[in-house]
């Protein structure tokens, strides 16, 4: 059964810091790429953070660049995205993916809201 389960969302003020985890089962964790998307409210899903599952690259939106990073230890078939500097704008729901050629697994989501 495949899982993906991220956590660590919250309430924070501007400039805080917070750190989001995505631990996935149940499929070869270490082989896909895993990713970063957000929602913001009345907002498409846009993509945060990408790192591939063999590589040490990781690409940003230009929104994040030098305030999130994207890490992952595939022992612990993790994923997180450490995020500093937080703005208002980076309000929304944040869903970790993991993509292997055509197949893709989604996770739920966690709530992340910057107010002061």
């Amino acid at each position: 059964q495949v899982r993906v389960v991220e956590s660590g969302g919250g309430l924070v003020q501007p400039g805080g810091s917070l750190r989001l985890s995505c631990a996935a089962s149940g499929f070869s964790f270490s082989s896909y790429d895993m990713s970063w998307y957000r929602q913001g409210p009345g907002k498409e899903r846009e993509l945060v953070a990408v790192m591939p599952g063999a590589g040490v690259w990781r690409n940003y939106a230009d929104s994040v660049k030098g305030r999130f990073t994207i890490s992952r230890d595939d022992a612990k078939s993790t994923v997180y995205l450490q995020m500093n500097s937080l703005k208002p704008e980076d309000t929304a729901v944040y869903y970790c993916k993991a993509t292997q050629l055509l197949t893709t697994y989604w996770g739920q989501g966690t709530q992340v809201t910057v107010s002061s």
